[in-house]
């Protein structure tokens, strides 16, 4: 009886050391990718003539798969796409921004050529249709002869969200292997406790790190469905069936050890790669929300070995009365941070201008958004800001908060 005791005691220390510690061996870059050594500095570090460009603050901007979709367009061609993305890079290059997350696997699928994943839906409107181009290719091209830095956004875990994409491909991992996978009324999702899903992401950042020449490669806020625990009770029952059941986790500590041991696992894969390839996951920004999704970001700020980065999505105002955008701010910033996490912040385009939001206080303003980089740039702790999402840079209802964001940054 005690050998059973100590037995998930031995694996809890094992999980534990893979998540703090870091591969000790590390390749060089592929040479298909060109080196890169930038790095980033406090928002009042602002490049000149006299300034590497490595100093810049992050500048970012997502550009979500909605945006980059081909399927309501006239034209699906390459030269279509290279068309589209050409204007989105521009207009971001001459607002003052200096880093694209464009989105490359929304859906269990890719943007890019991929032996794990099927084409995306949103290239030609069916999943696993070859487009007979490769969009990351393309954006990175793009990003290079704009001077912009790119970042690859997936959704690690999503295969279907409601009816997205409408039917799934053959050649779709949960199609191929159920096993992999989990279904509640609203979607389909990866299973965060599979070490063969597990595997799946990660070999699907390898290739990302190991073809294209991205900057970094980012995890949304997406991370378990649901708290409610029949999601994954089978799989949950057969971990106490194998330890016993006073010598397990709670399921609520199980959970959030699943997501660790990926996050770790990610951060492992994209080093063993390419050390200057950046790691980085947008939270949700209340901080305590993140707790629901069985992310432990706390620990992902304040230990080495989880992300290069974290930019949690402050998406309030000033006046928000359930939560300010300062207030929040203050819970990330009193965190302890491991010398090595960068704490960037994600600000909320979308809300910019629109009365539905935050109980119309982003009325009462037209500079919300250029006042809260003002309180970046004064926080020593906040390395740069992203702004979400490229839509607002062309939506009319938040031209005077854009326009009024980007004469701050110029």
């Amino acid at each position: 009886m005690k050998n059973r005791k100590i037995v998930p005691i031995i694996v809890s220390v094992i999980a534990m050391l893979s998540v703090i510690c870091i591969s000790s061996f590390i390749r060089g870059k592929p040479p298909q990718k060109q080196n890169n050594t930038d790095s980033v500095v406090t928002l009042s570090s602002k490049a000149t003539a006299d300034t590497p460009e490595n100093n810049e603050e992050m500048r970012g901007v997502w550009v979500s798969y909605m945006e980059l979709s081909m399927e309501n367009e006239s034209s699906k061609t390459q030269k279509a796409f290279e068309d589209k993305f050409t204007k989105i890079a521009q207009k971001c290059r001459d607002g003052g921004f200096n880093t694209l997350i464009v989105q490359v696997r929304p859906f269990c699928d890719a943007l890019y050529k991929s032996s794990y994943f099927p084409w995306s839906h949103i290239l030609t409107g069916i999943q696993g249709k070859n487009p007979n181009y490769d969009p990351l290719k393309i954006m990175c091209d793009i990003c290079k002869d704009n001077n912009l830095k790119i970042h690859a956004w997936i959704n690690p875990y999503r295969i279907r969200s409601n009816e997205t994409p409408k039917k799934l491909s053959d050649n779709n991992p949960y199609i191929k292997n159920s096993e992999v996978g989990i279904e509640t009324d609203n979607g389909i999702f990866l299973d965060p406790s599979s070490e063969t899903a597990q595997q799946l992401i990660c070999d699907g950042v390898k290739e990302i790190a190991e073809n294209y020449d991205v900057d970094g490669i980012q995890f949304d806020d997406y991370f378990y469905p649901t708290k409610n625990e029949n999601f994954d009770k089978k799989q949950y029952d057969a971990y106490i069936q194998k330890y016993g059941e006073e010598n397990c986790m709670s399921l609520d500590n199980w959970r959030t050890q699943n997501v660790n041991t990926l996050i770790c696992k990610v951060y492992r894969t994209i080093k063993s790669v390419d050390s200057s390839v950046e790691f980085g996951i947008s939270p949700q920004g209340n901080i305590n929300n993140n707790d629901g999704l069985y992310a432990d970001v706390k620990s992902w700020c304040t230990c080495k070995g989880f992300v290069d980065y974290i930019c949690p999505q402050i998406y309030f105002s000033l006046e928000n009365t359930a939560l300010t955008f300062e207030d929040c701010l203050d819970s990330w910033t009193s965190l302890d941070f491991d010398e090595n996490v960068k704490l960037y912040v994600g600000l909320g385009g979308y809300k910019a201008g629109n009365g539905d939001y935050d109980e119309e206080t982003w009325l009462l303003s037209d500079s919300i958004l250029a006042d809260e980089y003002g309180i970046l740039s004064n926080n020593k702790s906040v390395k740069g800001f992203m702004l979400y999402s490229y839509n607002c840079l062309e939506d009319d209802t938040a031209e005077k908060e854009v326009n009024n964001l980007i004469n701050a940054l110029n």
